[in-house]
Protein backbone atom coordinates (compact mmCIF):
# COMPACT_ATOMS: atom_id res chain seq x y z
CA UNK A 1 0.00 0.00 0.00
CA UNK A 2 2.97 2.52 1.12
CA UNK A 3 4.37 2.09 -2.38
CA UNK A 4 2.10 2.79 -4.66
CA UNK A 5 0.57 6.96 -4.47
CA UNK A 6 -3.03 5.44 -6.29
CA UNK A 7 -4.23 3.23 -3.20
CA UNK A 8 -2.54 5.13 -0.76
CA UNK A 9 -4.35 7.19 1.82
CA UNK A 10 -2.88 10.15 0.70
CA UNK A 11 -4.30 10.08 -2.61
CA UNK A 12 -7.79 8.72 -0.90
CA UNK A 13 -8.34 11.10 2.00
CA UNK A 14 -5.99 13.94 1.37
CA UNK A 15 -6.51 15.52 -2.14
CA UNK A 16 -8.84 17.89 -2.16
CA UNK A 17 -10.09 20.40 -5.05
CA UNK A 18 -9.39 23.66 -4.37
CA UNK A 19 -13.38 24.89 -3.64
CA UNK A 20 -13.08 21.95 -1.37
CA UNK A 21 -10.55 23.09 0.45
CA UNK A 22 -11.94 26.51 1.01
CA UNK A 23 -15.05 25.41 2.62
CA UNK A 24 -13.09 23.35 5.21
CA UNK A 25 -11.29 26.09 6.35
CA UNK A 26 -14.24 28.77 6.06
CA UNK A 27 -16.28 26.08 8.16
CA UNK A 28 -13.04 25.79 10.68
CA UNK A 29 -13.39 30.11 11.48
CA UNK A 30 -17.23 30.15 11.15
CA UNK A 31 -16.99 27.89 14.47
CA UNK A 32 -14.78 30.86 16.49
CA UNK A 33 -15.93 33.92 14.58
CA UNK A 34 -14.99 36.36 17.90
CA UNK A 35 -11.32 34.65 17.86
CA UNK A 36 -10.79 35.13 14.09
CA UNK A 37 -11.75 38.72 14.37
CA UNK A 38 -9.12 39.38 17.28
CA UNK A 39 -6.28 37.32 15.84
CA UNK A 40 -6.20 37.83 12.23
CA UNK A 41 -3.61 36.39 10.49
CA UNK A 42 -0.83 37.03 7.18
CA UNK A 43 -0.82 35.82 4.14
CA UNK A 44 -1.06 31.74 4.57
CA UNK A 45 2.24 31.44 2.59
CA UNK A 46 3.78 33.56 4.71
CA UNK A 47 2.59 31.44 7.00
CA UNK A 48 4.30 28.65 5.94
CA UNK A 49 7.26 30.22 5.36
CA UNK A 50 7.31 31.35 8.94
CA UNK A 51 7.16 27.29 9.26
CA UNK A 52 9.61 26.13 6.92
CA UNK A 53 12.64 28.63 8.23
CA UNK A 54 11.50 27.72 12.08
CA UNK A 55 11.63 24.07 10.79
CA UNK A 56 14.88 24.57 9.37
CA UNK A 57 16.41 26.58 12.45
CA UNK A 58 15.10 24.21 15.10
CA UNK A 59 16.57 21.34 13.52
CA UNK A 60 20.05 22.38 12.29
CA UNK A 61 21.80 20.70 15.32
CA UNK A 62 19.75 17.13 14.73
CA UNK A 63 20.40 17.51 11.32
CA UNK A 64 17.46 15.46 9.97
CA UNK A 65 16.44 14.22 5.95
CA UNK A 66 15.53 16.82 3.69
CA UNK A 67 12.51 14.38 3.36
CA UNK A 68 11.53 14.43 6.75
CA UNK A 69 11.45 17.96 6.57
CA UNK A 70 9.15 18.37 3.61
CA UNK A 71 6.83 15.47 5.48
CA UNK A 72 6.67 17.43 8.93
CA UNK A 73 5.70 20.75 6.55
CA UNK A 74 2.47 18.54 5.22
CA UNK A 75 1.44 17.30 8.76
CA UNK A 76 1.58 20.75 9.68
CA UNK A 77 -0.68 21.83 6.65
CA UNK A 78 -2.87 18.43 6.99
CA UNK A 79 -3.32 19.55 10.68
CA UNK A 80 -4.62 22.97 10.31
CA UNK A 81 -7.21 21.66 7.51
CA UNK A 82 -8.73 19.95 10.78
CA UNK A 83 -7.60 22.60 13.66
CA UNK A 84 -7.44 25.96 13.46
CA UNK A 85 -4.28 27.61 14.12
CA UNK A 86 -5.54 30.22 16.21
CA UNK A 87 -6.46 27.43 18.90
CA UNK A 88 -2.74 26.36 18.90
CA UNK A 89 0.41 26.76 20.25
CA UNK A 90 2.40 27.03 16.67
CA UNK A 91 5.43 26.27 18.04
CA UNK A 92 4.42 22.94 19.78
CA UNK A 93 2.90 21.82 16.33
CA UNK A 94 6.39 22.42 14.17
CA UNK A 95 8.25 20.78 16.85
CA UNK A 96 6.08 17.74 17.31
CA UNK A 97 5.34 18.08 13.62
CA UNK A 98 9.34 17.11 13.08
CA UNK A 99 9.62 14.70 16.05
CA UNK A 100 6.84 12.54 14.54
CA UNK A 101 7.81 13.32 10.74
CA UNK A 102 11.79 12.19 11.52
CA UNK A 103 10.01 8.84 13.13
CA UNK A 104 7.86 8.02 9.93
CA UNK A 105 11.16 8.91 7.68
CA UNK A 106 13.44 6.21 9.73
CA UNK A 107 15.76 9.52 11.30
CA UNK A 108 14.24 8.85 14.87
CA UNK A 109 15.16 11.72 17.40
CA UNK A 110 14.81 11.15 21.09
CA UNK A 111 11.97 13.45 22.15
CA UNK A 112 14.27 15.01 25.15
CA UNK A 113 16.82 16.00 22.94
CA UNK A 114 13.98 17.54 20.41
CA UNK A 115 12.47 19.49 23.44
CA UNK A 116 15.75 20.49 24.52
CA UNK A 117 16.86 21.93 21.36
CA UNK A 118 13.27 23.63 21.14
CA UNK A 119 13.75 24.89 24.42
CA UNK A 120 16.90 26.76 23.34
CA UNK A 121 15.13 28.16 20.24
CA UNK A 122 12.09 29.29 22.05
CA UNK A 123 12.22 28.96 25.97
CA UNK A 124 9.50 31.64 26.11
CA UNK A 125 6.77 28.89 24.03
CA UNK A 126 8.06 25.54 24.83
CA UNK A 127 8.13 23.98 28.50
CA UNK A 128 10.82 21.36 29.94
CA UNK A 129 7.79 19.25 30.03
CA UNK A 130 8.29 16.33 27.23
CA UNK A 131 5.22 15.02 27.70
CA UNK A 132 3.79 18.06 26.52
CA UNK A 133 5.11 16.94 22.94
CA UNK A 134 4.06 13.35 23.79
CA UNK A 135 0.20 15.16 23.93
CA UNK A 136 0.93 16.77 21.30
CA UNK A 137 2.19 14.00 19.11
CA UNK A 138 -1.21 12.18 19.81
CA UNK A 139 -3.09 15.06 19.12
CA UNK A 140 -1.21 15.25 15.49
CA UNK A 141 -2.15 11.91 14.67
CA UNK A 142 -5.43 11.43 15.81
CA UNK A 143 -6.31 14.77 13.71
CA UNK A 144 -4.46 13.06 10.35
CA UNK A 145 -6.34 9.42 11.25
CA UNK A 146 -3.15 7.95 11.62
CA UNK A 147 -2.35 8.68 7.80
CA UNK A 148 0.82 9.01 8.75
CA UNK A 149 2.81 8.07 4.86
CA UNK A 150 3.44 10.88 2.27
CA UNK A 151 4.43 10.24 -1.00
CA UNK A 152 6.57 13.13 -1.71
CA UNK A 153 7.81 14.77 -5.54
CA UNK A 154 11.74 13.99 -5.03
CA UNK A 155 11.38 10.08 -5.65
CA UNK A 156 9.90 10.98 -9.45
CA UNK A 157 12.24 14.19 -9.79
CA UNK A 158 15.44 11.23 -9.41
CA UNK A 159 13.82 8.76 -12.22
CA UNK A 160 13.22 11.03 -14.59
CA UNK A 161 16.20 13.90 -14.14
CA UNK A 162 18.70 11.24 -16.72
CA UNK A 163 15.80 10.18 -19.07
CA UNK A 164 15.24 13.76 -19.68
CA UNK A 165 19.17 14.56 -19.45
CA UNK A 166 19.04 16.96 -16.85
CA UNK A 167 22.37 18.34 -15.35
CA UNK A 168 23.40 18.39 -12.06
CA UNK A 169 22.48 21.94 -11.72
CA UNK A 170 19.22 21.45 -13.20
CA UNK A 171 17.99 18.88 -11.32
CA UNK A 172 19.18 20.55 -8.24
CA UNK A 173 17.10 24.02 -9.19
CA UNK A 174 13.95 21.32 -9.79
CA UNK A 175 14.83 20.03 -6.04
CA UNK A 176 14.65 23.23 -4.72
CA UNK A 177 11.36 24.59 -6.32
CA UNK A 178 10.00 20.75 -4.97
CA UNK A 179 11.00 22.26 -1.81
CA UNK A 180 9.04 25.51 -2.19
CA UNK A 181 5.91 23.99 -3.05
CA UNK A 182 5.39 22.98 0.25
CA UNK A 183 4.53 26.74 1.11
CA UNK A 184 1.94 26.37 -1.20
CA UNK A 185 -1.44 24.06 -0.94
CA UNK A 186 0.07 22.38 -4.23
CA UNK A 187 0.78 19.23 -1.81
CA UNK A 188 -3.33 19.22 -0.73
CA UNK A 189 -4.33 19.71 -4.57
CA UNK A 190 -1.98 17.34 -6.84
CA UNK A 191 -0.06 14.53 -7.18
CA UNK A 192 3.01 13.85 -6.64
CA UNK A 193 4.50 12.81 -9.82
CA UNK A 194 2.90 15.90 -11.65
CA UNK A 195 4.80 18.42 -9.05
CA UNK A 196 7.85 17.18 -9.91
CA UNK A 197 7.31 17.45 -13.20
CA UNK A 198 6.26 21.13 -13.18
CA UNK A 199 9.58 21.64 -10.90
CA UNK A 200 11.43 19.99 -13.45
CA UNK A 201 10.38 22.17 -16.34
CA UNK A 202 10.89 25.22 -14.02
CA UNK A 203 13.87 24.54 -13.72
CA UNK A 204 14.74 24.21 -17.64
CA UNK A 205 11.94 27.74 -18.08
CA UNK A 206 13.39 29.66 -15.31
CA UNK A 207 16.77 29.72 -15.35
CA UNK A 208 19.54 31.74 -16.72
CA UNK A 209 21.18 30.10 -19.84
CA UNK A 210 24.21 30.86 -21.66
CA UNK A 211 22.73 29.22 -24.99
CA UNK A 212 21.07 32.94 -25.91
CA UNK A 213 18.50 34.93 -24.44
CA UNK A 214 17.10 33.77 -21.22
CA UNK A 215 14.12 31.73 -21.58
CA UNK A 216 12.39 33.43 -18.43
CA UNK A 217 12.21 36.96 -20.22
CA UNK A 218 8.79 35.98 -21.61
CA UNK A 219 7.17 32.34 -20.15
CA UNK A 220 4.53 32.48 -21.46
CA UNK A 221 5.40 32.67 -25.34
CA UNK A 222 8.38 30.29 -24.54
CA UNK A 223 5.76 27.32 -23.57
CA UNK A 224 3.87 28.25 -26.27
CA UNK A 225 6.79 28.03 -28.98
CA UNK A 226 8.28 24.74 -26.59
CA UNK A 227 4.89 23.50 -27.69
CA UNK A 228 4.27 24.04 -31.23
CA UNK A 229 7.74 23.15 -32.15
CA UNK A 230 6.98 19.01 -30.22
CA UNK A 231 4.08 18.90 -32.55
CA UNK A 232 6.53 19.34 -35.44
CA UNK A 233 9.32 17.59 -34.50
CA UNK A 234 10.24 13.39 -33.57
CA UNK A 235 11.15 13.05 -30.01
CA UNK A 236 14.73 13.53 -30.33
CA UNK A 237 17.39 13.54 -27.59
CA UNK A 238 20.15 14.40 -29.27
CA UNK A 239 18.42 18.18 -29.48
CA UNK A 240 19.19 18.33 -25.66
CA UNK A 241 22.07 19.17 -25.52
CA UNK A 242 21.41 23.36 -25.36
CA UNK A 243 18.53 24.75 -22.95
CA UNK A 244 16.68 25.67 -25.53
CA UNK A 245 16.45 22.25 -26.50
CA UNK A 246 16.47 20.43 -23.45
CA UNK A 247 12.45 22.56 -23.01
CA UNK A 248 11.26 21.41 -26.19
CA UNK A 249 12.46 17.51 -25.63
CA UNK A 250 10.78 17.65 -22.09
CA UNK A 251 8.08 19.22 -23.64
CA UNK A 252 7.32 16.69 -26.16
CA UNK A 253 8.10 14.17 -23.77
CA UNK A 254 4.91 15.41 -21.99
CA UNK A 255 2.72 15.79 -25.03
CA UNK A 256 3.97 12.11 -25.82
CA UNK A 257 2.58 10.83 -22.20
CA UNK A 258 -0.17 11.41 -20.05
CA UNK A 259 0.58 14.12 -17.38
CA UNK A 260 -2.11 16.88 -17.35
CA UNK A 261 -1.01 19.82 -19.52
CA UNK A 262 -3.47 21.81 -17.51
CA UNK A 263 -3.00 20.58 -14.13
CA UNK A 264 0.96 21.44 -14.55
CA UNK A 265 -0.21 24.85 -16.20
CA UNK A 266 -2.15 25.65 -12.66
CA UNK A 267 1.07 24.41 -10.82
CA UNK A 268 3.08 26.87 -12.47
CA UNK A 269 1.27 30.00 -12.31
CA UNK A 270 0.77 28.82 -8.11
CA UNK A 271 4.76 28.93 -7.70
CA UNK A 272 5.66 31.56 -9.75
CA UNK A 273 2.70 33.34 -7.80
CA UNK A 274 4.62 32.10 -4.46
CA UNK A 275 7.96 34.00 -5.37
CA UNK A 276 6.07 37.30 -6.14
CA UNK A 277 4.41 37.25 -2.45
CA UNK A 278 7.27 35.67 -0.80
CA UNK A 279 9.17 39.36 -1.82
CA UNK A 280 7.06 40.73 0.54
CA UNK A 281 7.41 38.53 3.48
CA UNK A 282 7.78 40.49 6.65
CA UNK A 283 9.24 38.39 9.13
CA UNK A 284 8.69 40.69 12.18
CA UNK A 285 4.94 40.77 11.59
CA UNK A 286 4.33 36.87 11.39
CA UNK A 287 6.15 36.49 13.84
CA UNK A 288 4.10 38.80 16.16
CA UNK A 289 1.00 36.48 14.94
CA UNK A 290 2.46 33.73 15.96
CA UNK A 291 3.48 35.27 19.76
CA UNK A 292 -0.16 36.55 19.72
CA UNK A 293 -1.51 33.44 19.18
CA UNK A 294 -0.01 31.81 22.08
CA UNK A 295 -0.38 34.52 24.31
CA UNK A 296 -4.27 34.09 23.93
CA UNK A 297 -4.08 30.76 24.24
CA UNK A 298 -2.32 31.01 27.65
CA UNK A 299 -4.86 33.66 28.36
CA UNK A 300 -8.12 31.03 28.00
CA UNK A 301 -6.47 28.71 30.31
Amino acid sequence: MAANYWVSTQYRNWLFTRDKLCDIREALERNDKNTVQQLSLPDRRHLSHWFRYNLEYFSKKMNPRQQALATAQLYIRRFYTKVDIRETNPYLVLVTALYLACKMEECSQHIRVVVSQAREKWPGYITSDVSKVGECEFFLISEMNCQLIVHHPYRTLDSLKDKLHFSDDEAQLAWRVINDHYLTDLPLLYPPHLIAVTAMLLALVLKPTPDGPPVTANFTSTLTHAFQSADQSPLDSSASSTTQGKVKFFVKWLAEGEVDIKAMIECTQEIISLYEVLERYDEAKVKESMQQIVKANRADR
